[in-house]
């Protein structure tokens, strides 16, 4: 109680102090919750005592003071020491005074600092305030500052359990810091269950000790169940904060607005979160270029803003600002840290490019092209090598023609002036032109300036004359040749000039290319004519209605020029409509009328509308039938009900706007029908042209084929017998059709068969026959029209029958004296090869063919009883042909 006096004066004459700087409360001090703290016996300077609810007591506090200089409070509660602190009693004691200015509020939070021995001595088993009534622990709460400087082992706390008053209690702990990482940090005395701490702990590398307490017997019985015991480690500001980086690069573009952000600078502390360890303030230390002031930082976020619009690249293209964070809440007692931030600035254009001088002067000469004239230099104090330096250059005025292209040159970001269509001394001596120069990139720079965007200078061009020649202008010249005109008629031509007299005399014209040879030029005038008669609706496609003439203009020293001529068809109104319809179904009564319609070839002025209407004719077809305008194009063909079923032939004439008319007259076929295809069927086919053309064609071929075979009738009648002269014609034979008797004919006319060598014939007539399974062949005899008959036997030779027209004395000897002779001669010749060699395919062996062959055997010296036997060359087939004309010639 002696130690409470001074401390209440001394309370009271804070209290009344707070008044005073407060200027008037009218109330006394509230007092919130006693706290106390345990701490050592010493304590150095800006050490934590620990912390006070703060919020608890007066959350709106806007002041707070201790009433002790040796303690100072932060906002969050945390006491620290301001000076080293030596606790001489077991007790000390201050005071918290918070006040709310707005609310005219204060209150104040006793502080009791207590002696650590004092408070953790050591305590006999039978203590009744140990006692709990149902046998559980003492967890006392317990922690232990971080970093601490001892004595050590260090006393945290003593541990006890209810069983000690009952039994001999024997005391263990286990978890991290005793028999885990780290190992043997903790330790607690067996017999009074004091716990101990061996070395200092850093929060940051363990914040809290989850440890196990066990209480035990002698004889190994758990007296009671074990108790969890954390030891928290207090934190200590004994880490620096970190910037996350050394050195920040950031750009911002120049002529930036007040407020832009620049970029976003972090640190981090390693301290417990959410303390004042960790409360961290940025700000600007140094900035180079000192002056004017650009950018600031905000202290909570690290944000770095423009706070100027003094940025401007050609003047200062970079900034070096040295950045400050100092945990503490910026305190001057808190740690702090610094980076480097590099800010450049980047380019913009805000500077526009400008011309050295106002008025430049170029020459060229006419008729020249593609040649650079003037290059235009310009200064822009952007960034070289930019869009913001590129300059791009514009004809503003002068240029309509397009004479003349500006560009720019990328190397040295001059203009270069050029001269693409040739220039004209005569039209121009001089051409002023206006150049406008800006920026790839937009202009950014002053709300003035940016309304013109350019600046502008002003080109003078000197034209140079030329001696030149003839000017052919217009390239194209447009002339019309209407259709039907006479060849020669003379139409406007092509007319060129010399530039330097504009005139046209003693210029020679030569027509170059005229694709449709529609024109010839005259030489001296160039006026043309025509060539042929045009007619506008024949040439085809309509296309082809225009022809590109090239002519070519000559002045007397030999220098030209070309132009073109553009020939085009005038229309005529030279064609009458034309009806398309030439046969029409109606039927009866299911279809009223029909319409007909035309067209015109000529051009639409020339054409639509027309005008139908019935031509002259019976007037019975006027009273059955009406014609009514359906459009331009078309009109309506009605019939009266009374109209009988038949065909009628309708005269129509169509007329169009120019009074041309053509009439025509229609099939219009009234039927009793439901659909016009069927009346069509009955209507008889109407044949086309070509139809018509090709029965035409079939008739003529049909009397050629009768004709043909009349005259080889005819032909064949008067041809019977081989020329006198067989010795000069002889019969060829041709390869093997079938097997067959071979047939070779002599010079004499005789026949030779060659199948086994055994028989002989009479040469005769083409052809052979098989009469009663024998082959026999007939053989006209020159002198008459004798028959020989030679049958194939039994190996014998017959006697020769009766000849028709005659008979022949001859008996067999001297039938046989007369061929052999000849035919061996003959058959010697025939088988040898111009070398007189024998010829191995000239005499070929025919086979008998058999029974009922058609066309009998390919023989040339057949039998043939008949003496007309020729007939049968009428239906041979057109490969024979030349076999026939062969064997009947004479």
């Amino acid at each position: 109680m002696a130690a409470a006096g001074p401390q209440s004066s001394l309370r009271g004459a804070l209290c009344r102090q707070l008044l005073l700087t407060l200027v008037v409360f009218s109330f006394a001090c509230e007092a919130c919750k006693k706290v106390i703290f345990h701490i050592p016996s010493k304590l150095e300077a800006d050490k934590v005592v620990g912390r006070v609810n703060l919020k608890e007591c007066l959350g709106s506090a806007d002041h707070i003071q201790s009433s002790d200089p040796d303690f100072r409070v932060l906002e969050d509660g945390s006491v620290y020491t301001a000076h080293a602190v030596a606790l001489s009693d077991e007790k000390r004691s201050f005071t918290i005074w918070l006040s709310d200015s707005k609310k005219q509020t204060q209150k104040e939070i006793p502080v009791l600092l207590e002696h650590q021995k004092k408070v953790l001595r050591k305590r006999h088993t039978k203590e009744t305030v140990l006692r709990r009534s149902k046998r559980r622990w003492a967890p006392i709460p317990c922690s232990m500052q971080e970093n601490s400087l001892g004595p050590f082992p260090l006393f945290l706390q003593q541990v006890q359990s209810d069983a000690a008053q009952n039994y001999t209690v024997f005391y263990s702990i286990s978890g991290r810091g005793v028999d885990q990482e780290p190992l043997n940090l903790f330790f607690i005395e067996r017999d009074t269950g004091n716990l101990y701490c061996t070395r200092p702990v850093d929060r940051e590398e363990y914040d809290v000790f989850d440890l196990i307490a066990h209480a035990s017997t002698a004889d190994g019985y758990s007296a009671d169940l074990p108790l969890p015991l954390p030891i928290r480690v207090e934190d200590e500001n004994d880490n620096y904060p970190i910037f996350t980086e050394a050195i920040y690069n950031f750009e911002v573009p120049e002529s930036s607005k007040i407020g832009t952000t620049v970029g976003v600078i972090y640190a981090t502390d390693r301290d417990e979160p959410d303390t004042m360890h960790t409360r961290l303030m940025y700000s600007i230390l140094e900035q180079t270029p000192g002056k004017p002031g650009i950018f600031s930082v905000h202290p909570s976020t690290g944000v770095i803003t423009t706070v100027s619009h003094y940025l401007d690249r050609e003047v200062v293209h970079k900034y070096s600002l040295i950045m400050k964070v100092q945990d503490m809440n910026g305190q001057f007692f808190g740690l702090m840290n610094t980076a480097t931030c590099i800010i450049t600035v980047k380019d913009s254009n805000d500077n526009l490019p400008t011309f050295r001088r106002n008025a430049y002067e170029a020459s060229v000469e006419e008729n020249t092209f593609d040649v650079e004239i003037l290059r235009i230099p310009i200064e822009d104090k952007d960034l070289i090598n930019t869009a913001n330096w590129r300059a791009n250059f514009t004809i503003l005025k002068g240029n309509e023609n397009g004479h003349f292209k500006i560009s720019t040159d990328k190397e040295t970001n001059e203009g270069v002036l050029c001269v693409v269509k040739p220039l004209n001394y005569e039209e121009n001596h001089q051409v002023i032109l206006e150049i406008g120069v800006g920026n790839e990139a937009p202009f950014t720079g002053d709300v003035t300036l940016r309304m013109t965007n350019m600046n502008r200078a002003v080109v003078t061009v000197h034209v140079k004359d030329q001696d030149e020649g003839p000017e052919c202008r217009p390239a194209v010249q447009y002339v019309q040749i209407k259709e039907n005109s006479p060849v020669g008629s003379k139409i406007n031509g092509y007319e060129a000039y010399d530039p330097d007299t504009r005139s046209s005399s003693g210029l020679r014209y030569k027509l170059l290319h005229d694709p449709k040879g529609w024109i010839t030029i005259d030489e001296i005038s160039g006026s043309l004519k025509t060539s042929k008669i045009l007619d506008r609706e024949a040439v085809t496609p309509k296309s082809a209605l225009y022809n590109n003439v090239t002519v070519l203009a000559i002045d007397k020293d030999g220098r030209s020029c070309t132009g073109t001529i553009a020939v085009k068809i005038e229309d005529e109104n030279d064609n009458p409509p034309e009806i398309l319809q030439n046969y029409l179904v109606i039927c009866k009564p299911k279809m009223e009328y029909v319409d007909i319609s035309a067209v015109d070839p000529d051009e639409p002025i020339h054409g639509a509308p027309f005008h139908f209407s019935l031509a002259k004719t019976s007037p019975e077809i006027k009273r059955l039938w009406t014609l009514a305008k359906v459009n331009d194009t078309a009109a309506r063909l009605s019939y009266r009900k009374d109209a009988k079923f038949q065909e009628y032939y309708i005269s129509i004439t169509v007329k169009d706007g120019e009074g041309q008319s053509a009439t025509k007259t229609l099939r219009v076929n009234l039927c009793d029908c439901t659909h016009p295809d069927q009346c069509r069927v009955t209507a008889g086919a109407i044949l086309g042209k070509w139809a018509i053309l090709a029965i035409l064609l079939g008739i003529a071929l049909l009397f050629s084929i009768l004709l043909t075979v009349v005259c080889g009738l005819v032909s064949a009648r008067n041809k019977k017998s081989f020329p006198e002269d067989l010795a000069q014609q002889n019969l060829i034979i041709s390869n093997t059709e079938a097997p067959g008797d071979d047939k070779v004919c002599s010079a004499n006319g005789f026949t030779t068969d060659t199948v086994n060598n055994s028989s002989q014939g009479f040469c005769g007539t083409m052809g052979s026959e098989v009469k009663n399974g024998r082959q026999e062949t007939t053989e006209m005899v020159k002198g008459g029209n004798q028959t020989l008959e030679l049958c194939q036997g039994a190996g014998h030779h017959h006697t020769l029958d009766s000849c028709r027209g005659g008979t022949v004395e001859m008996d067999h000897s001297e039938w046989y004296n007369f061929t052999q002779p000849r035919l061996g001669e003959k058959l010697h010749l025939c088988n040898q090869d111009e070398d007189h060699m024998p010829s191995q395919d000239y005499v070929l062996t025919y086979n008998y063919e058999g029974r009922g062959s058609p066309a009998g055997s390919v023989g040339c010296c057949s039998e043939k009883q008949e003496e007309d036997g020729l007939d049968f060359l009428n239906n041979l087939e057109t490969k024979f042909t030349a076999l026939a004309e062969t064997c009947t010639k004479k």
